[in-house]
């Protein structure tokens, strides 16, 4: 029995170093308001200027964004640049076989990406905004570029010019004999147009836009979900009172 245990926890103690590896750094807490329209709004407008080159949202249409403040003048004036009906779904105009070539695999879709990314480390919006803010400079890659949140990633570092080039600073540790290097920050080596704290809000934007893209009627369904649990709460209480009115002559 001793045995069985010692090894579950020996198990345990892999499986866990195994997710903390795959998962990189910890991921931040994304500033997610998906009720603040203006942080959607520009989430949106970030979106189809730099990810939907080669990202599409195969199952969000651009009038879609009527629910978030913008009227279909608007889309069609500053977002619309896929397709010119604002019926139509967001699809990316890059070819797959080229993107494939490119990059090794096809860019995926990101209509539920904020989802479908939730982990150990938290939330798929934190995943997301670890990963937009740890890009660095790696000469090694086919990109030049390289990620602490998604190591070897394919994808370069599409918001550099507002970020700036860094790169990150490592420490070499010793630990049960072997040496490894542990993440203790960052030095920017050029400036992007945005300062340091601007690029983290305008990615907290992007995100936010993300994590409303995948489910747009949440807030809706909260909303009702509200008002739903206060009808059945007064109902409750109406019934319990006729039940003991019907009942009060019977013994």
């Amino acid at each position: 029995m001793k045995k069985i245990i010692l090894t579950l926890i020996a198990a345990l103690g892999i499986a866990t170093g195994a997710q903390a590896a795959e998962g990189g750094i910890a991921w931040d807490k994304a500033p997610v308001q998906t009720n603040d329209t203006a942080s959607l709004q520009n989430g949106a407008k970030l979106f189809v200027n730099y990810c939907l080159s080669c990202h599409s949202a195969a199952f969000m249409r651009f009038n879609r964004l009527k629910d978030i403040g913008l009227t279909d003048q608007q889309i069609k004036d500053n977002l619309l640049f896929t397709t010119e009906k604002v019926g139509e779904t967001m699809k990316s105009t890059i070819d797959p076989h080229q993107a494939k070539d490119w990059f090794g695999a096809n860019p995926p879709d990101l209509t539920v990406i904020a989802r479908s990314r939730a982990g150990h480390g938290g939330t798929g919006a934190d995943y997301l905004y670890t990963f937009l803010r740890t890009f660095y400079r790696d000469e090694t890659k086919a990109t030049g570029w390289n990620n602490l949140a998604f190591p070897s990633v394919g994808m370069p570092h599409v918001l550099w010019q507002l970020q700036g080039d860094r790169r990150p600073v490592f420490e070499q540790q010793e630990s049960h004999g072997h040496k490894t290097e542990v993440f203790k920050g960052w030095t920017q080596v050029s400036p992007g147009t945005m300062s340091p704290l601007q690029y983290d809000q305008a990615v907290g934007d992007l995100v936010n836009y993300l994590q409303w893209m995948g489910e747009p009627a949440q807030n809706t369904r909260l909303r009702v979900g509200v008002w739903v649990l206060i009808f059945l709460g007064v109902f409750t209480v109406i019934a319990w009172r006729l039940n003991a009115a019907f009942w009060k002559d019977i013994k």
